[in-house]
């Protein structure tokens, strides 16, 4: 290779990298940062730093807003935001539900649609079918938007390498690619479910670190998913599968699960056992169990004490492998976090050795219906803030 060539690719690959330190820059801003902000904040010359925020802004990537009033001589500069009509697509199919949401790079949810509905034991074909015609309907609503990717977060075992789904238990699925049954414009690519969930927490808009840059993420629907995050990065392990607390056990001689094991965590806080124990029908949600336990319901109080004891046993042995501080509970289980939080504070206060110095702190998510479809959309857009120039004509 010649040195011109050599030269060429050096300054090729020099503004890649400018390009995303100063989109990373700006995504990651709690409020608008003008030109001479960006300059400083990177640390390169206002001259380069203004010729790459040039360049994001043609791509729209960037937007340039209102400039406040100045407070001082000179023109004030422009501010810069995240590009309003970049957007991603998440998808989610859950026991309980199917859900399509749009987020643009600003993380606003800009168009969504979820649908309740019992998909335990579904049929896949009629079940991605109807996810794709809900999807189809909703992009229908915003041809506004640039695409630039999607994900689709199922309840199980994913390769995310090939896109197949191996096992999803509770929809009673296995070895599927969903893709072939969805027939979008856009191919989602595959996730588990609360590993995608805890990205909601990990960030709270694309490229904008959240409260937490370690901890464990408990999903609850009617089975439990989890997660554990480090630094703010998903700990995915070496096939992807990493994070099953769900299916970690608590009793081998408990009760069936119907992963093939037995005395698994969600047997005993899962949404339906939960309500099975406080003898509510399955169809009941977290409210009514809520209002059972304030009203002083013994069989409603001991479903909770169960809960919190086998979340106890479950996340101790994880917090002692891996040393994370705070454990933050999703779906039904951040619903009902003020009344499974002191036991549960007990169990971990006991059984963690550390527990002593810095015991577990527990937070309850958000309450955000389909956490999952946030989250496949969030990693989508995570790639354009890692890599704009792929984005850029």
């Amino acid at each position: 290779m010649s040195a011109e060539a050599v030269s060429g690719a050096r300054q090729s690959t020099l503004r890649t990298a400018n390009l995303g330190l100063v989109l990373r820059t700006v995504c990651a801003a709690g409020q608008p940062l003008s030109r001479a902000d960006v300059a400083t904040a990177t640390g390169t010359t206002r001259a380069t730093a203004a010729r790459l925020a040039d360049e994001l802004v043609a791509g729209g990537l960037l937007d340039e807003s209102e400039p406040s009033a100045p407070n001082g001589p000179g023109r004030p500069g422009i501010p810069l935001v995240p590009g309003a009509s970049i957007a991603a697509l998440g998808l989610q199919v859950d026991a309980g539900l199917l859900a399509a949401r749009v987020l643009d790079l600003r993380g606003r949810v800009v168009a969504e649609r979820v649908e309740d509905g019992d998909f335990v034991g579904s049929d896949p074909a009629s079940t991605l079918q109807r996810l794709g015609a809900l999807t189809v309907g909703l992009l229908a609503e915003r041809p506004d938007l640039r695409l630039v990717g999607a994900g689709l977060a199922l309840p199980g075992i994913v390769d995310a390498a090939t896109g197949v789904l191996l096992r999803a238990p509770n929809l009673g699925w296995s070895d599927l690619r969903p893709a072939d049954l969805l027939d979008l414009p856009l191919t989602p690519a595959l996730g588990n479910e609360a590993d995608l969930a805890a990205r909601t927490v990990a960030e709270s808009a694309p490229g904008r670190p959240g409260p937490h840059r370690d901890f464990l993420y408990l999903s609850g629907q009617i089975g439990v998913g989890g997660a554990a995050v480090l630094a703010g990065q998903v700990l995915s392990g070496t096939s992807g599968w990493a994070g099953e607390m769900g299916h970690v056990c608590v009793d081998p001689d408990g009760p069936a699960c119907r992963c093939g094991s037995t005395g698994c965590l969600e047997q005993y806080a899962g949404r339906r056992a939960l309500l099975s124990a406080a003898g509510l029908p399955r169809d009941a949600g977290p409210g009514e169990l809520a209002r059972r336990v304030e009203a002083g319901d013994p069989a409603a109080r001991r479903a909770i004490d169960t809960a919190a004891r086998a979340l106890g046993i479950a996340l101790a042995g994880v917090i002692n492998v891996l040393d994370i501080p705070t454990v933050v509970l999703g779906g039904h289980l951040g619903e009902l976090a003020p009344f499974l939080r002191p036991a549960l504070q007990d169990h971990l206060r006991r059984r963690v050795l550390s527990g002593g110095w810095r015991p577990p702190t527990i937070e309850a998510a958000a309450a955000l219906p389909a956490a999952g479809a946030t989250g496949a959309a969030l990693r989508a857009l995570g790639d354009v803030v890692a890599d704009p120039a792929r984005w850029l004509g």
